[in-house]
């Protein structure tokens, strides 16, 4: 017996009790819940973005589209990278400020090949004002999930305010569930039991987000 059919087992015998006129679940939870907290205006929620990801040691850039390839170039010269990682659907015009060497994003390269490269640059799927989250879904712009964990260094690009929204719920609205979802709040990091920060642990050790007005 699998794994799977041990687990689908224990469900039906849960539910073998359960009368066939009772309440379907999606009845049976109350979904009142508030969307958001509070109002807001579109640059408030921008401000609470910004503020919420610095909060947790994103270093926040704002910019608008005529500035942005001078900002990339700007933050991956500081970085000192020598090659950025470059998800296939995203905008040539980000990059075209930057003679850094471009890495594609291949199906064969292995975590050892991902290492060696200094940066990535994506955009995300949405943005969530009130936890300061960046959510990536996996679209071309943003390539597969582990472009953004394994290199030491993620630029996001953030599309202000059409990428921008103020809670969970409403982000949840947007998104696909059968896409790779990966939310990422702040820079990787982890403590060990005297509370000492260690970032890095299970994704970049640094992370830049610019919003782009």
């Amino acid at each position: 017996m699998s794994s799977r059919e041990r687990i689908l087992g224990r469900v039906r015998r849960a539910l073998a009790d359960v009368p066939r006129d009772d309440t379907p679940y999606e009845r049976a939870v109350a979904r009142d819940y508030l969307r958001e907290h509070g109002e807001r205006t579109v640059e408030e929620t921008v401000d609470l973005l910004a503020e919420n990801l610095a909060d947790y040691r994103a270093i926040v850039h704002r910019t608008d589209v005529a500035g942005l390839a001078g900002v990339v170039a700007g933050l991956l010269a500081a970085r000192g990278a020598s090659s950025v990682l470059v998800p296939p659907g995203l905008d040539e015009g980000w990059l075209a400020s930057t003679e850094v060497t471009r890495v594609a994003d291949l199906a064969e390269s292995t975590p050892r090949e991902l290492d060696r490269v200094d940066s990535v640059v994506t955009a995300c799927a949405v943005a969530v004002a009130e936890t300061g989250t960046i959510v990536l879904d996996g679209s071309p712009d943003q390539g597969r999930r582990r472009i953004t964990l394994v290199p030491d260094h993620h630029i996001c690009v953030v599309r202000v305010p059409d990428q921008v929204v103020s809670s969970v719920p409403q982000a949840l609205e947007r998104l696909d569930p059968a896409r790779p979802l990966t939310w990422i709040s702040g820079p990787s990091a982890t403590s060990d039991i005297e509370l000492d920060r260690v970032e890095g642990v299970h994704g970049p050790r640094a992370l830049e987000v610019v919003l782009v007005g």
